[in-house]
């Protein structure tokens, strides 16, 4: 029983590992993604503003604020592919190991015991059935070795 609450006891604190390490990736995944979102939100005002100056005049002004627009378009491609990729597999890869583990052994002591208790279950149904022959090896076998010892004597 002790290596059962055990079991459990590893299986929870893994799955609680395993829930923190995916929120932690999700959290860094929120944020990046957040910030890609920013910097193309200033990327698409750029664009709009050098498109204007653009359509106002054809000089230098308008080309350095439309090189700033791609610039932040770019970068924000950058965070989000760099986002998209994070993975907390690898990371809790052991734990689910761990886990795993843990749950097989968790099996096999529960099989081992319903097999205990299939067979105490057995040995009651043998008692009810004939109570004098179930008892009778148990009492015949020490009775017969003090019969003997005091016949020897």
């Amino acid at each position: 029983m002790n290596r059962i609450s055990r079991n459990i006891s590893i299986i929870l604190r893994a799955e609680q590992s395993i829930a923190r390490r995916r929120m932690a990736v999700l959290r860094n995944q929120s944020g990046l993604m957040m910030f890609a979102g920013l910097v193309g939100v200033v990327g698409v005002i750029m664009l709009n503003v050098a498109a204007f100056y653009e359509l106002g005049t054809t000089m230098s002004p308008q080309k350095s604020a439309m090189i700033i627009a791609l610039v932040n378009l770019a970068l924000a491609v950058v965070l989000i592919v760099i986002a998209s990729r994070m993975s907390a597999a690898k990371d809790i890869q052991p734990v689910e190991e761990l886990r795993d583990m843990a749950i097989g052994d968790l099996e096999v002591e529960i099989q081992s015991a319903v097999e205990e208790l299939n067979d105490i279950g057995n040995s009651v149904r043998r008692i009810a059935r004939d109570p004098l022959g179930s008892l009778l090896p148990s009492v015949i076998v020490p009775l017969l070795a003090s019969l003997i010892r005091k016949s020897k004597d």
